[in-house]
């Protein structure tokens, strides 16, 4: 039997049942702001929006590097919720397992009488919570949007009884834990697809008999991008500059781009053409280096300052295959090697580096044979990479959509769900 609904008053809401109340967090959370001076703990705590709050040891490599001095940041504590003051605004908010020492941007809350901490920490992962936040953020760049704890505070959100509460709260962690594990299976299953793609351009380019080649002899042109000032980014800009994830295991992803306010004096000679060869510069230690040949013409749309564009003699090279060598355990070897860099998530290669990798170069017409080959034997393993990418976005979306039902009581936990 479909429960009465009526109207929230709150767009981001909508419907909710009609036994359901409108309040503001403020009624539910409370601030917990204790500063870590004198030191109570040196165990730093990590937080972002795919692990939650985790040991800042084990957040591989991800996000900003802690500071030596925990003086001056918060403690947390288990059952509190964590919440990044900076990227709340995309879901960097989780509950804490832990007692430690978290970033003075990170706000601490717990849970008020009668609140099940759970139910609130699924509201700041809907999208359109996270959009309505967005309105009160401050700050000059859109990477660096700040909400206060005040403005956090005053938000409205749907509040079921407090039984009710932990009810969505167990379903949804249920039914979230199946969905998990079956991204996690589709994905280790793509991880292998990669592999055995990687390992086909490996074992077919050792069969190669050609000569052993600097790529310093056959590079006409090395090419720096650019990368707009913060003052310049704008979303109602009509140029966009090329990111990093646009370029990735030899695929050109064009739709990964920032607008921003350019003209033709400033960028002319960086716009994207056809068949432009691309390398990350700096990236990941796994993904710098990564190769990717642009597919159509991109009007107004140049390439990063950390994405190099490389021109080639095509009287001696293909660059059909140099895009698949690169990705060979041969090359990765060579770029490995030389990238280099201070920081533990972010390492670079140079001209020089780039100039004294060795390749295997045989005749053109063996290029392209090599090319023609691994086209067609790779044809069916990127129809499965692309089945099975296409399933986890679907599952992807599956949960949120369950979440956002549940938690705002358009749908109804079914009484024999456990």
């Amino acid at each position: 039997m479909s429960r009465k609904m009526k109207d929230s008053g709150v767009e981001w809401i909508g419907k909710i049942p009609g036994e359901w109340k409108v309040e503001r967090l403020q009624w539910h959370l409370k601030e917990i702001n204790r500063i870590n001076n004198p030191i109570e703990t040196d165990y730093i705590l990590s937080l972002n929006n795919k692990t939650g709050v985790i040991p800042y040891e084990e957040r591989d490599n991800m996000g900003n590097k802690a500071k030596e001095d925990c003086s001056q940041y918060k403690i947390a504590y288990p059952d509190t919720l964590v919440m990044n003051s900076m990227n709340v605004i995309i879901g960097s908010v989780g509950i804490s397992r832990y007692y430690g020492c978290i970033s003075p941007v990170y706000y601490v809350f717990k849970a008020n009488d009668k609140t099940e901490l759970r139910y609130i920490d699924y509201i700041f992962k809907i999208e359109r919570f996270q959009k309505e936040l967005r309105k009160y953020a401050n700050g000059i760049l859109e990477i660096r949007l700040r909400i206060s704890v005040h403005d956090t505070l005053r938000r409205l959100i749907p509040i079921p009884d407090f039984k009710e509460q932990c009810r969505i709260a167990d379903f949804l962690d249920k039914k979230s834990k199946k969905i998990d594990i079956m991204i996690i299976k589709q994905q280790e299953y793509s991880d292998l697809l990669v592999k055995y793609k990687y390992s086909l351009y490996t074992e077919e380019a050792k069969k190669l008999k050609g000569k052993k080649v600097l790529l310093g002899r056959i590079i006409k042109n090395i090419e720096q991008g650019w990368s707009p000032a913060p003052a310049e980014r704008n979303e109602d800009g009509d140029w966009d500059v090329l990111t990093l994830a646009a370029v990735k295991y030899g695929e050109f992803l064009g739709d990964e781009v920032k607008r921003f306010s350019g003209s033709v004096e400033k960028c002319g000679n960086l716009i994207l053409k056809k068949d432009d060869f691309l390398l990350t510069r700096s990236n990941t230690r796994d993904l710098v280096g990564q190769v990717c040949i642009v597919d159509k013409n991109m009007e107004k749309t140049i390439f990063s300052d950390l994405i190099y564009r490389l021109t080639f003699n095509k009287k001696y090279v293909e660059p059909e295959y140099l895009m698949f060598y690169f990705q060979t355990a041969m090359m990765r070897q060579q770029i490995s090697r030389d990238a280099h860099g201070s920081s533990s998530t972010m390492v670079k290669i140079t001209h020089k580096d780039i100039k004294s990798w060795e390749i295997e170069l045989p005749t053109l017409i063996e290029q392209k044979e090599y090319v023609d080959k691994m086209k067609r034997r790779t044809e069916k393993i990127n129809k499965q990479l692309e089945a099975r990418n296409q399933y986890i976005n679907l599952l992807k979306e599956y949960k949120k959509s369950l979440i956002y039902e549940y938690v705002t009581g358009k749908k109804e936990v079914p009484e024999s769900w456990v």
